[in-house]
């Protein structure tokens, strides 16, 4: 895994570890179990204080994230989730089962599919369910689901994703950090789609860097999205004078916006970013996850 870090940003060092290590492990650059480097490997690579990269681990740690292994390493987290989707993999054998009992009661093959094409006809997901804690967060991932697929997307919060009555003809989805508490509070045998974000390395690929003359502004109406921008273009250590944070919920945000090189956004704030602006929108899910979505509609349209 590649990190970018930039000793002359107004963001800390620690805070620009801990969020591409968040990122890289929502985006899957660092599958579960992988070993990340050591702290003096990492603080003799970027010429860092190993103290500060101790302290990025243990942020990581208490977040849940990666686990201490005495006297082997720090490891990504494998998440229950993670155990759950292999357990899934037993499915084939069920469907062996089945077809076996089902046969050996006289079925052909055809009165079987028939069968299984009507009650797999009833039982098609009609839309997402979206269930995110976060409210801001969850409306730019909706958005974003809906653009890419056009299937039609609900919301709810974790409280609400308990109830049944929200899962008739859903499909639902959640962040990948979210998977094991969102399981916990579905129905049981419940499926969940799992999706990543895009890292820091998906974000940045095929971009060139500003030249020094630039004046990037980055606007959104999610605190979080400032907050990752803030990092991501501090560690890669672009002129803090040629860029410019803004909060689309506060009064005077659009002033002077036609001076920038280009806004930088994400889906929702981008619709009301004034005429004339260039605005360049992140996509905060990953390009292998928005692809998992579109087959998954696609799939469903050609049953």
């Amino acid at each position: 895994m590649r990190l970018w870090l930039s000793k002359n940003s107004e963001v800390p060092i620690k805070e620009q570890l801990v969020t591409q290590f968040r990122l890289a492990i929502l985006s899957a650059d660092l599958p579960a179990g992988q070993k990340l480097p050591s702290t003096r490997e990492l603080a003799r690579r970027y010429k860092i204080h190993a103290n500060t990269v101790s302290a990025a681990y243990r942020e990581l740690e208490e977040r849940g994230w990666v686990n201490f292994a005495h006297g082997s390493g720090v490891y990504v987290r494998k998440f229950d989730a993670d155990a759950q989707l292999e357990a899934e993999l037993d499915l084939d054998q069920i469907i062996s089962e089945f077809l076996k009992l089902a046969r050996g009661k006289g079925f052909t093959l055809n009165e079987i599919r028939t069968r299984l094409r009507h009650w797999l006809e009833m039982q098609s997901p009609d839309h997402f369910l979206l269930i995110e804690p976060d409210v801001q967060f969850r409306k730019i991932l909706a958005a974003e689901i809906h653009a890419a697929t056009g299937f039609p997307v609900t919301e709810c919060s974790l409280d609400d994703c308990g109830k049944r009555e929200m899962y008739f003809g859903a499909m639902p989805v959640a962040i990948y950090g979210q998977g094991e508490v969102v399981r916990a509070a579905l129905p049981p045998h419940s499926h969940l789609l799992l999706l990543r974000l895009r890292s820091v390395t998906e974000a940045l690929k095929n971009e060139k860097r500003p030249s020094p003359e630039d004046l990037l502004i980055v606007v959104s109406q999610y605190p979080d999205f400032l907050q990752w921008s803030r990092a991501v273009f501090g560690a890669i250590g672009l002129d803090p004078l040629s860029l410019e944070f803004r909060d689309a919920s506060k009064r005077g945000w659009q002033r002077g916006l036609e001076s920038s090189t280009f806004v930088i956004t994400e889906t929702i704030t981008e619709k009301i970013i004034p005429p004339g602006v260039k605005a360049r929108v992140f996509q905060m899910l990953s390009d292998q996850s928005i692809a998992d979505l579109q087959n998954y509609v696609s799939h469903l349209q050609a049953a």
